[in-house]
């Protein structure tokens, strides 16, 4: 597998010499695996539909975007 990376930061990953950046990158591939598979696992028994999920994104995003904005300030 070949991985595209910025060249700032394939500089700094170069600096870190004692580091296994294929160790870390496998790990960062399994668990995203995992994530994926048991949000599938989950999906695959929910009675939402499109439209449902759709709406509570839309909730949710509105509440963040409310949360940040009064932090902001």
């Amino acid at each position: 597998m070949t991985l595209s990376l910025p060249k700032e930061l394939h500089e700094k990953m170069r600096k870190m010499t004692d580091i296994k950046w294929s160790a870390i990158a496998r790990r960062a591939i399994e668990q995203r695996i995992n994530d994926f598979e048991v949000m599938n696992k989950i999906a695959s028994k929910s009675k939402l539909t499109k439209k449902d999920v759709d709406m509570i994104s839309k909730k949710i995003k509105a509440s963040a975007a409310k949360k940040f904005n009064e932090l902001s300030y």
